[in-house]
């Protein structure tokens, strides 16, 4: 008599469950056994042949769905397997990706929700500029972001000012620090395009990018320091009309995060 295994017994041969058994004879990936006289299920070696190809498929990562549409060697099989070769390097990629990060965030002993790039000044920056750089990384395209990296670790004349400003700063103060910013900033709108218009690096609708920067510059930081923000933009377009609510140093109609005037 031939060797024949119930659910139970097959699943514990293949090292899985019965439950999943029954899920791949749903998905048409596992063929139905023949039944003894009692009715009960009676699987044979072709069942657990088949049943190990599949856990070996499903170790190797490819989903059900695919294993199903691929059927065995010769049939589409060979397609399927490229295919899962290619989606594995996709994800290795982006886990080296991601190991560099985390390198870095441990390297600089910086918190976990800078953005890639920041780390190095990632204990110098203050929340409102956490704050800003964050959103900024979210709307804005990659070379803006690379040029604010750049800004942000090369350039941090007056940041110690700038960041003790108190919120009832009086307007001789903010004057008086807006002039002394105002020329640092006209040299990084000559060196970075990003500095100058922001929002023309916007990855989606540009009045929202511009919107959404003004509100955050507005939310975090302090009255003093968004009022030495105006100044340095009027003192810029050589005028000394109001300002926009929130208005920056990048000096267009936006204003991305203060760490665009270092």
């Amino acid at each position: 008599m031939a060797l024949t295994w119930s659910t139970r017994r097959l699943a514990d041969l293949a090292g899985t469950t019965s439950k999943a058994i029954r899920h791949y004879h749903r998905l048409g990936l596992l063929a139905e056994p023949a039944r003894a006289s009692n009715g009960y299920k009676r699987y044979g070696t072709p069942h657990l042949v088949r049943l190990l190809q599949i856990r070996r498929l499903r170790d190797l990562g490819m989903p059900l769905a695919q294993i199903a549409e691929a059927g065995g060697p010769g049939d589409g099989f060979a397609e399927a397997v490229r295919a899962l070769d290619a989606d594995l390097a996709v994800a290795i990629e982006r886990q080296q990706a991601i190991r560099a990060e985390l390198a870095e965030l441990l390297r600089h002993e910086a918190p976990v929700d800078v953005p890639a790039g920041f780390e190095e000044v990632a204990s110098s920056l203050t929340e409102a500029d956490r704050a800003a750089i964050t959103v900024s990384s979210h709307l804005f395209r990659e070379t803006a972001i690379r040029e604010l990296r750049e800004m942000t670790v090369t350039h941090r004349q007056l940041d110690a000012e700038f960041d003790a400003l108190s919120a009832d700063a009086d307007e001789a103060t903010v004057r008086e620090l807006a002039a002394r910013l105002a020329p640092v900033i006209r040299d990084l709108r000559e060196i970075y395009p990003a500095a100058g218009d922001i929002g023309s690096f916007a990855l989606g609708d540009k009045a929202t990018a511009i919107a959404v920067m003004k509100q955050t510059v507005t939310d975090h930081y302090t009255a003093g320091q968004i009022a030495v923000l105006r100044e340095v933009n009027r003192i810029l377009a050589g005028h000394q009309g109001p300002d926009e609510p929130g208005a920056g140093p990048a000096g267009s109609d936006t204003e991305g995060p203060r760490a665009q005037e270092r």
